[in-house]
C-alpha cells in the first residue's frame, strides 16, 4: 500500500480532490488521508508512478514515503 506525502493537502477539500484524482485512475482504490501529517495511504493495483502523476496533474504533487524498517 503506497503512502504518499502531499504537502499542499491542507483541508478536507484538498483531500477530496486528491481522492477523486486517485479514483479517476483506479475506481476501486481505497484512500485514507491524514490531513495533519499531509499523508495519504492508498490501496490500489496501480503503480506508484501512476499515482504520483495523477496527483501532479491534479495540482497536488506528492512524494513517496518509504516504509520504516524495524
Amino acid at each position: 500500500m503506497p503512502s504518499l506525502h502531499v504537502p499542499k493537502m491542507s483541508c478536507g477539500g484538498c483531500l477530496n480532490t486528491v481522492t477523486r484524482a486517485i479514483a479517476a485512475l483506479d475506481p476501486q482504490a481505497r484512500v485514507r488521508g491524514d490531513l495533519e501529517k499531509r499523508i495519504v495511504h492508498v490501496e490500489t493495483k496501480e503503480p506508484e508512478a501512476a499515482l504520483l502523476e495523477a496527483l501532479r496533474a491534479a495540482g497536488y504533487p506528492a512524494s513517496p514515503i518509504e516504509p520504516a524498517l524495524g
